[in-house]
């Protein structure tokens, strides 16, 4: 009986095992993988920040960018509806009285500025919305690839390892978005309004826009297109002689320092870079007084001397005060080009106008043929950009002569005026604004055509590696 019940027990212990096995032999069913839909990761993300995010199952992250909008919508929607109200309007309430009390009504300058900060907040916060949008669209993307996504850990180390640099350069942006772009706007939009002296000052009265009317006045009317066309050509004239002139005049120092029978060429090298050394704004003062018509040391020599008369007019002449102007930017210019020069014609190889020679070159057309060709390859871009920089020369125009001698068929400017100094006149001794924004703008136009042109062309541009 025992021996039966054993054999039965142990019957039933195997069966028992054998279940046991056969359940370990089964595999396992396996987990499912959370699959999102990469549209309506982003479509969620676009309805509002956050929402793709929650639906990839990245909590953190997207009660983050949740949070933020929330934030903007609740505390930002009004400020930026009365922004875009003030930069679209420029106020309906203007300066008033009550009694002897000044009533204080909407100042349209500042309804523009604020205006533009919130347009340029808006537009980075547009950016920050695509940045959501996309990055919901791909981690759904991802997951739907069976790629697993990070975790706010990983996320954050991420960020560190591999979005430093940008984290640099994100205050670099915002500096750029609040204090170059933000000016840039402003001074664009004032070219559109009629903010002038002396009917539409702010705080006291109302700015208004108007479109292209400022510009058309400008070309048309003729108290302003007498100044503008005569101005502006002599801003062309002065650009380029005194671009040219400073150029050929420091290259023929370079040239006469750079001969093997000049003695002490450190010395002399020395002596020509002070000009350039000093502040330009002593030396021009100093040449002011050098060229006075009344008791510059200039005429009273040439008096003495007995080679003229009676004073020459250097700064009340017209032409005269022109040709003064080149002359002294000359004397302040060339030490720039002489240095430049005298480097690039260390660095020509000799061994050109040994095998010049042994052609039967003469000193002429090496010139010509090997030293000016390599000069202009090393300095042309730097002379593009001097034009540019003559074309606004404002210290030696204004500190000079102040834009004189007066010319009654201009308005607001002199006789030797140019584009920049005129603004400054019509800025902030008369306050036309609007017309001062017109030029500024012109002025960039022609620069920047100009220097884009002249860029393209350039040699150094096109052939980068000859030199190498």
């Amino acid at each position: 009986m025992n021996s039966l019940r054993n054999e039965e027990w142990d019957k039933s212990i195997g069966t028992t095992s054998q279940i046991v096995k056969k359940q370990e032999q089964k595999p396992a069913s396996p987990r499912k993988i959370y699959r999102p839909s990469a549209q309506k990761a982003a479509i969620l993300s676009l309805l509002f920040m956050g929402l793709g995010q929650l639906y990839n199952r990245q909590i953190l992250k997207g009660l983050s960018f949740a949070a933020l909008e929330l934030y903007l919508l609740v505390f930002w929607t009004v400020p930026f509806q009365w922004g875009m109200w003030g930069l679209t309007t420029l106020g309906e309430t203007p300066q008033g009285r009550d009694g002897f009390a000044i009533v204080q009504g909407d100042h349209s300058i500042f309804l523009m500025i604020e205006g533009i900060l919130f347009l340029i907040s808006f537009l980075l916060l547009l950016w920050f919305y695509y940045f959501n949008v996309r990055d919901a669209y791909k981690v759904a993307l991802k997951r739907q690839r069976g790629i697993k996504s990070n975790n706010a850990k990983e996320m954050f180390k991420n960020i560190w390892d591999n979005g430093f640099p940008y984290l640099l350069l994100t205050p670099s942006v915002l500096f750029t978005a609040f204090l170059t772009i933000l000016p840039l706007l402003f001074g664009v939009l004032i070219a559109f309004t009629n903010y002038s002296a002396p009917n539409h000052l702010a705080p006291k009265s109302l700015v208004d826009w108007v479109g292209l009317d400022t510009f058309v006045q400008l070309f048309q009317m003729k108290t302003w297109s007498t100044t503008f066309y005569g101005v502006f050509a002599w801003t062309i004239v002065w650009a380029i002689l005194s671009t040219v002139t400073t150029f050929f005049l420091g290259l023929a120092f370079a040239i006469i320092l750079n001969q093997k029978g000049i003695r002490f060429k450190r010395f002399w090298r020395s002596m020509f870079i002070l000009p350039w050394a000093i502040p330009q704004f002593i030396s021009i003062l100093i040449m002011r007084n050098i060229f006075n018509g009344e008791f510059g040391p200039i005429n009273r020599y040439l008096i003495d001397l007995g080679i003229i008369n009676q004073a020459i007019p250097w700064l009340s002449d017209p032409f005269l005060a022109k040709v003064t102007l080149i002359v002294v930017n000359m004397w302040f210019g060339f030490p720039f080009w002489m240095v430049l020069m005298s480097g690039v014609l260390t660095s020509i190889d000799k061994e050109l106008y040994e095998a010049a020679e042994v052609d039967g070159a003469g000193g002429s057309q090496k010139f010509w043929k090997i030293t000016m060709p390599l000069i202009m390859f090393a300095t042309a871009p730097l002379a593009i950009m001097s034009f540019a920089g003559n074309f606004n020369n404002f210290n030696i125009i204004y500190l000079m002569t102040e834009g004189g001698p007066v010319n009654i068929d201009y308005s607001y400017a002199g006789s030797t005026d140019i584009l920049i100094s005129w603004i400054y006149k019509l800025t902030l001794d008369n306050s036309q604004f609007a017309v001062a924004s017109c030029v500024s703008i012109l002025i960039f136009m022609v620069i920047s055509i100009f220097s884009i042109w002249n860029f393209r062309r350039t040699r150094a541009f096109k052939e980068e590696d000859m030199m190498s």
